[in-house]
């Protein structure tokens, strides 16, 4: 076995002081808060937006409308349309015989087309 030997050199003062002890420790510490204080963190707010909002040929329409009725009221007016054009949508699939999955690809379609026209701007 060979024996192996370690030296070990010390720093004058240690390594403590040479941290507390200078000059610079006193501008250092008193440049530093004592306290840090951490706001609460900022999240963004999902915006759902059509992506043919102002497109459409309807649209002008029903943005005038949006801002003379108000949105709260405009909104109560499209969803009860949109559910009476759903239900359309559902008696005409009973008339023919389709089933679910036919009827909502009727509905995604009649969506679709909705916003292409402009009534969901």
């Amino acid at each position: 076995m060979a024996a192996s030997s370690v030296s070990v050199i010390r720093f004058k003062g240690g390594l403590g002081s040479s941290f507390r002890g200078g000059e610079d420790y006193h501008m250092l510490a008193n440049s530093v808060p004592n306290i840090v204080r951490v706001g609460k963190p900022v999240r963004a707010q999902p915006v759902m937006k059509n992506v043919n909002e102002g497109k459409g040929l309807f649209a002008p329409l029903v943005v005038v409308t949006r801002q003379i009725v108000g949105k709260k009221r405009f909104n109560q007016i499209r969803g009860k349309a949109i559910a009476l054009h759903s239900q359309v949508i559902n008696e005409f699939c009973k008339a023919i015989g389709a089933d679910g999955k036919q009827r909502q690809g009727l509905i995604r379609l009649a969506k679709k087309n909705g916003e292409r026209l402009g009534f969901l701007a």
